[in-house]
């Protein structure tokens, strides 16, 4: 018989009844160490202090309104994001499956509004993730995605990861967009490096076709920067963002300069909860936080704390660990045996993380993890792991 939970997830044998920074803990009081973050969502932790009060606040004045009337929180977070990026707009959505969405809408009507309707087709690149709508599924191309959902949904070409070449080969006068994660998160955290974004833009001035960067999970201070891209020093047409930029709380975006969204008129996208007022209060509170030097900085030492100590890791387990790759506090350890053996040795240490593509486990802790509880994290990992050399022996 059927769960009434639709049984599409391989769940652990856990279940959580309340959180505190890096901790989570069980209702029999047992506390497990978090490094996965809801894969990347809980930038500041679980019921981060400055979040509840925020979203208390908020609730006490107004949950929802639609769309059809102004939102001054919606307003000020727009502000703000455009403040702080390249974008001249923004559209809120609730996820990064929907910003995703909007996303290849807004290049397709882009070309259509510029008399080039046949001008469509999006270069997306392999081991890319970019949610699990129909669309998004059919820009991903991989066959654990799309296996069973056809027909999909046309205008998509897919090149290899970083392969520059097929890129230029890719690019027709039917090309309309290219679009990537600049640091793939389910692809096994793999950056597409400051020469291949850099490239990328090259493309796009000299054809162009627009580019659209995907950083729902590399986004809002994840590397060190508030956006990744900002690293190789260029910039997108249009971006999707979710995660992190709610804290935890249902929120994403699409970021867009003026020229790419001019196709996006009134009437041509919508939404009843993106933008109301609960999430638009959170947000704006993620990024007065996240959002500056002082607090990247720490992201960044942090980052090079956590990365250290797990290069020590790999040297002591050269049988489990391969290297460890990734920015700021997006983090791969290149496994030797499957990443899901390292979960599963991790709970028997009370200690959370997430598997990825490529043999990779994702280490996407709270963008303010205490030292102490970096240096707690890689001494769980180390037991997990020194567990499964003692199986292997």
């Amino acid at each position: 018989m059927i769960s009434s939970v639709l049984p599409t997830y391989n769940r652990a044998p856990l279940a959580f009844v309340k959180g505190a920074g890096s901790w989570l803990e069980t209702a029999d009081g047992t506390r497990y160490l978090d490094l996965g973050a809801g894969i990347a969502v809980n930038c500041l932790g679980h019921a981060a202090p400055e979040l509840v009060e925020t979203l208390t606040e908020q609730a006490q004045k107004l949950w929802h309104v639609s769309n059809l009337y102004e939102i001054p929180n919606q307003q000020r977070l727009a502000d703000m994001l455009v403040d702080k990026t390249f974008a001249d707009t923004v559209f809120f959505t609730n996820s990064g499956t929907e910003a995703a969405e909007l996303a290849i809408k807004m290049a397709r009507k882009y070309w259509y509004t510029k008399g080039q309707p046949d001008r469509y087709e999006i270069i997306t690149f392999e081991g890319a993730f970019h949610g699990r709508s129909s669309a998004a599924i059919a820009a991903s191309g991989g066959e654990k995605m799309t296996k069973g959902f056809g027909p999909l949904l046309p205008g998509f070409t897919h090149v290899a990861w970083q392969d520059l070449d097929a890129v230029k080969a890719a690019v027709s006068d039917k090309t309309c967009a290219i679009m990537l994660e600049p640091v793939q998160g389910e692809g096994g955290i793999r950056p597409a490096g400051d020469a291949f974004l850099k490239a990328l833009k090259q493309i796009s001035e000299e054809t162009g076709c627009l580019l659209i960067f995907d950083e729902v999970q590399c986004g809002m201070g994840r590397t060190g920067k508030l956006f990744a891209h900002e690293w190789a020093g260029v910039t997108p047409d249009i971006m999707m963002v979710a995660k992190g930029i709610g804290g935890g709380f249902p929120l994403g975006a699409v970021l867009a300069t003026e020229n790419a969204a001019q196709g996006m008129t009134l009437g041509t996208h919508g939404s009843t909860y993106g933008g109301n007022p609960l999430g638009c209060a959170v947000g704006a509170k993620v990024m007065e936080i996240v959002a500056t030097p002082e607090f990247l900085a720490e992201v960044n030492r942090k980052g090079a704390l956590m990365r250290q100590k797990l290069e020590g890791l790999v040297a002591a387990h050269p049988e489990v660990f391969e290297d460890v790759h990734g920015q700021g506090l997006l983090l791969g350890l290149q496994c030797k045996v499957a990443p899901t053996e390292v979960v599963a040795a991790g709970y028997e240490q009370n200690l959370l993380t997430v598997p990825a593509a490529h043999n990779v486990l994702r280490l996407l802790p709270a963008l303010n993890i205490p030292d102490e509880e970096i240096a707690e994290a890689i001494a769980r990992l180390d037991r997990a792991a020194a567990a499964i050399d003692g199986k292997a022996a």
